[in-house]
């Protein structure tokens, strides 16, 4: 589920969070400072640093409801909705990305990817952002596993590569770049069935 607001003790700290994720999903985190996240969700300084001792801390708590939003209600949820077989569930990140992609007033990239190049993989941001990347990949490597494909790491890292290309493809303004990219998806599925068809659903 995604997440909604809170009112009583969690008001403030939800403001902030909710301020800062949609500054940071649309600006980037060296560009927003403290004071503007305070006067733009209208809590004192001292509130602020109550819930969030230093930047740091709320840049960790945007990208775990990014993950939260992104990773999980978005291209998990949506994709097994939209497919009955592991590989037809992985096809379907591509059917949701187009989808994504072609609503240009609230597609905004990757944050993952974002704040990894903007803060760099040794900042205390990059290095949960490759940890958040990494989760992505686990999903993969779960659908690879239920489909019976080979070498299922290597077949998520692969598959990562089309997800966060097309990604970057989009944002450079490729409006065809989810459908180009679930085409490469669909050759890389065979590579890794090993001349097998498609397995069909499990009980």
């Amino acid at each position: 589920m995604l997440d909604t607001p809170r009112t009583g003790p969690g008001g403030a700290r939800e403001r902030i969070l909710d301020t800062a994720y949609r500054l940071f999903s649309s600006r980037g985190i060296r560009d927003v400072g403290i004071n503007e996240i305070i006067a733009t969700s209208g809590v004192a300084k001292a509130t602020l640093y109550q819930h969030f001792r230093t930047k740091n801390e709320l840049v960790l708590a945007f990208l775990e409801r990014r993950e939260a939003r992104w990773t999980f209600a978005l291209v998990d949820a949506q994709s097994r909705a939209r497919g009955e077989t592991p590989e037809q569930q992985l096809l379907a990140i591509f059917d949701v990305f187009d989808d994504l992609f072609s609503d240009s007033a609230h597609f905004d990239g990757c944050s993952f990817i974002n704040v990894l190049l903007e803060m760099g993989p040794e900042s205390v941001p990059g290095r949960a952002c490759i940890t958040h990347l990494e989760t992505i990949r686990g999903v993969l490597r779960k659908r690879a596993q239920r489909a019976g494909l080979d070498d299922p790491e290597g077949f998520a890292r692969s598959w990562h590569i089309l997800m966060k290309g097309s990604i970057i493809a989009a944002v450079e303004g490729d409006a065809d770049a989810a459908r180009r990219a679930q085409g490469m998806a669909r050759t890389l599925l065979e590579q890794h069935r090993g001349g097998r068809d498609e397995i069909p659903p499990g009980p």
